[in-house]
């Protein structure tokens, strides 16, 4: 791998703890809201983040694109997130109500403009 790509790398898996690190209790995000948010191409990447590093940060207030925990760790994700008093539904966090969207940030490009 290529000092470059190493670079890459560290900014992505950084860029993916700070969001999720932000992520208010009691809220969530899905691993395609964060891939969105960040520009990433694919969902996948924040779960490999997550898988390697997640226990930096509040992993559990990242879910699946319906709600659903992370299947290898159901029990305590649940858990944690009733803690939270996220509302969760048959087993599957209830989005309209729990999912967070971070604040866009201004663009250097465009003083006072959104992303």
């Amino acid at each position: 791998m290529t000092m470059a790509a190493r670079r890459d790398n560290e900014a992505r898996r950084s860029a993916v703890l700070d969001l999720v690190d932000a992520i208010p209790p009691g809220r969530v995000m899905t691993y395609g809201d964060i891939a969105r948010h960040l520009g990433l191409p694919s969902a996948r990447q924040v779960g490999q983040v997550l898988a390697r590093s997640g226990h930096e940060v509040p992993w559990h207030r990242v879910v699946m694109a319906d709600g659903s925990p992370a299947p290898h760790h159901r029990t305590e994700h649940l858990a944690r997130l009733r803690a939270e008093n996220t509302p969760v539904v048959h087993g599957r966090v209830a989005l309209g109500q729990a999912r967070w969207s971070p604040p866009t940030r201004a663009r250097p490009d465009r003083p006072g403009g959104e992303t």
